[in-house]
């Protein structure tokens, strides 16, 4: 069965407190490549490695199905400062 942006988006948002969250199924609909954006405080304070370790134990039982997966991690702060 195909990963859906609407599995990622539930498991994310009952795991950490989403301030900005963007799926993109990468893969023409068929739910083998996503990119992510997830903005969230959850994050404050964990460098890069951390962030991704943290949000692929989050989502390992979808990553896990998936060809591809990418994901960018920020605070609000750094969300924030991308958008000035």
């Amino acid at each position: 069965m195909p990963v859906s942006v609407e599995d990622l988006e539930k498991t994310l948002r009952s795991a950490i407190k989403v301030e900005y969250l963007e799926i993109v199924d990468e893969s023409s609909g068929c739910g083998e490549s996503y990119r992510i954006l997830v903005v969230s405080d959850a994050f404050e304070g964990k460098g890069t490695l951390a962030r991704h370790r943290f949000v692929n134990e989050i989502l390992k039982d979808y990553i896990s199905q998936m060809h591809a997966f990418s994901q960018k991690s920020l605070t609000v702060k750094q969300y924030q400062a991308t958008l000035n």
